[in-house]
């Protein structure tokens, strides 16, 4: 069982930049890989990015490549997505998740159903 908690959500104007955190709770972080997703009004949730357990590998979605960061740091048992040059089509809830696993991949870790945990999703809001 892991608990989880994002912050850094708020508002920013098209440009600028933001990073979200996601503090890990209940249970060994290093064991899950992690992953943030996205919902905008009126759509899907959609993977954002992910990042295994060592921060060794990590996947981007395309409208985010170049542009957001995951990261991870196992001794403070916290995931992070750090967001530049933001647009006003990133306006979302973000949500982080994580799941236990000893196996990888980016396109396996693409999909909502793969993680076990969720945290409750924090709002940005891109003005333009």
């Amino acid at each position: 069982q892991v608990q989880l908690v994002e912050s850094g959500g708020g508002l920013v104007q098209a440009g600028g930049s933001l990073r979200l955190s996601c503090a890990a709770s209940g249970d060994t972080f290093s064991d899950y890989v992690m992953g943030w997703f996205r919902q905008a009004p009126g759509q899907e949730r959609e993977v954002v990015a992910s990042i295994n357990w060592r921060g060794t590998s990590a996947y981007y979605t395309d409208p985010v490549k170049g542009r957001f960061t995951i990261s991870r740091d196992n001794t403070k048992n916290t995931v992070y997505l750090e967001m530049n040059s933001l647009k006003p089509e990133d306006t979302a809830v973000y949500y982080c998740a994580a799941d236990r696993t000893t196996a990888y991949s980016g396109n396996t870790y693409s999909k909502q159903s793969r993680y076990d945990y969720w945290g409750q999703g924090t709002q940005v809001t891109v003005s333009s």
